[in-house]
């Protein structure tokens, strides 16, 4: 008899666990889709921040290149008007070869002399020649 008792109060454990899970396991499944949900939403909102930020980070370089090429620009209004307000092609040159400074700058400067022939050239023309025989 014991034995058909303890039998039966498994069985009515173990009907319990599966009611349980019947309906559980359905509001459990509502309750993950809540929190995947919530969390994408996060994750689009933290997004969305970091979009406008960037916005504003770029919009506030602008203001700073616009300002830049402002003072650049009176700078050059100044430079115009010490020299009397006219550009020589002397002072263009000038200014073009102060320009290429940088060291790491390859650029060849050639200058034309008889014939319009560059020095440079003409040397390496007349190598090339005696090369080629």
């Amino acid at each position: 008899m014991q034995t058909a008792v303890g039998i039966s109060i498994i069985g009515l454990i173990v009907l319990v666990i599966i009611a349980a899970i019947m309906f559980g396991y359905p509001r459990y499944k509502v309750w993950q889709q809540e929190m995947a949900g919530k969390a994408e939403f996060a994750k689009a909102e933290q997004n969305r921040k970091i979009k406008i930020e960037e916005a504003r980070a770029n919009l506030e370089a602008e203001k700073l290149n616009a300002q830049a090429e402002i003072e650049r620009a009176k700078g050059a209004a100044k430079a115009i008007e010490i020299e009397n307000g006219s550009l020589t092609p002397t002072y263009i040159q000038y200014l073009w070869v102060r320009q290429q400074t940088d060291l790491n700058d390859k650029t060849v400067i050639y200058i034309p002399t008889e014939g319009n022939l560059p020095i440079l050239e003409a040397g390496r023309h007349a190598t090339n020649r005696s090369s080629a025989n």
